[in-house]
């Protein structure tokens, strides 16, 4: 694998950065990017129809790895990121393609490393769930609550073994070969998926090559959402998609929210009477739901203090699981300005 930084006639990697709307992040984005170490690359940024500074601000960089193309109309049928990134793909010339989002930090020489990793698995697609940074109260409360049940339902060990049918990969860090991209056909086979990213790792898995999926800290982070709205639109487009049984799930986080909170109040309540017996049996009951939420919530990679306002977030989970769920079934699935129905076709591209 060469180490000239600076050589982009044939690139070994050609990064590949959708952007609608993503003043906020981009410039950051593009600034981890320039500066990896130990693989040439090139970066194409995608812009899809911003209505912000978001070309502005890819045009205005200044490296010339970087190069600014845009997505092109939307076909019928597609949805906007997958249209983005098949016009990402076709403009690459690098022997690998790393689709990542604008919102995403890449740590210094987390590129090299993420190929020289891909290949000692000798997997045609590696993927990086990214370190999540949370700020806001929202962000805390719910974030780890739904990163704890992908951990559960998208086990990395099963996504990793050839012999298993699981099949995952985190959008925000999908680094593939361009030979098993082109042979399962590219995000053009996946035109009208919400959920491209789980999506494309099937047809890899399918085609009898192998994915390697883990937790990214250390190669990249990301702040995905940073507001209430933005969170809840997201999610909105995803949780129904990724999870089999939405209302028996959404019933049982409320059913744990409920027995933790009733049972905490129930001993201090008791506590305050001077009824020992029900105020101890209440604390055990409340010690055990809310140890073995706790061992959940720990396996998503959250700092402690998200852990323990997580418990707050189960309401809030169960609540977005039943408003993706009639958000599809409805047939309006709202994302960036766009409205898709529940056959992911497109409704409404705003513009």
């Amino acid at each position: 694998m060469p180490a000239t930084d600076t050589t982009i006639a044939q690139p070994a990697v050609s990064v590949i950065v959708p952007a609608r709307n993503e003043e906020a992040s981009l410039g950051a984005c593009l600034e981890s990017l320039a500066s990896q170490r130990g693989v040439a690359f090139e970066i194409i940024v995608v812009d899809d129809h911003s209505t912000d500074r978001t070309r502005e601000i890819a045009e205005s960089f200044g490296d010339q790895r970087v190069r600014l193309i845009e997505a092109g109309p939307l076909p019928a049928g597609w949805t906007g990121k997958n249209n983005a990134v098949t016009a990402g793909a076709k403009a690459a010339t690098g022997q690998w393609l790393l689709f990542t989002d604008a919102d995403t930090i890449h740590l210094p020489g987390s590129l090299a490393r993420g190929v020289d990793e891909a290949q000692r698995h000798r997997a045609a697609m590696l993927s990086y769930s990214p370190e999540q940074v949370v700020k806001t109260f929202w962000e805390k409360a719910i974030m780890p609550v739904i990163f704890a049940e992908l951990a559960a339902t998208f086990r990395p060990s099963r996504v990793s073994d050839p012999n298993s049918p699981a099949a995952a990969a985190n959008g925000q860090y999908i680094l593939i070969t361009r030979e098993a991209y082109d042979a399962i056909g590219g995000h053009a086979a996946i035109a009208s998926s919400l959920l491209e990213d789980v999506a494309l790792a099937r047809a890899v898995k399918r085609s009898g090559r192998k994915i390697f999926f883990r937790y990214g800290a250390g190669a990249v982070r990301t702040r995905m959402y940073r507001s209430f709205a933005q969170l809840r639109e997201g999610w909105t487009k995803n949780l129904a998609l990724l999870f089999p049984s939405v209302a028996r799930l959404a019933a049982l986080r409320a059913i744990e929210f409920v027995l933790i909170i009733s049972s905490f109040a129930i001993a201090i309540a008791s506590a305050f009477r001077s009824h020992w017996r029900s105020a101890e049996i209440a604390a055990l009951v409340c010690a055990i739901v809310y140890a073995l939420f706790l061992t959940r919530i720990r396996r998503a990679h959250f700092s402690w203090d998200s852990d323990i306002v997580a418990v707050l977030g189960l309401p809030l989970f169960s609540y977005l699981l039943l408003r993706s769920a009639r958000a599809h079934a409805n047939g309006s699935v709202p994302w960036k300005g766009r409205t898709y129905s529940d056959e992911r076709v497109l409704l409404a591209t705003g513009h």
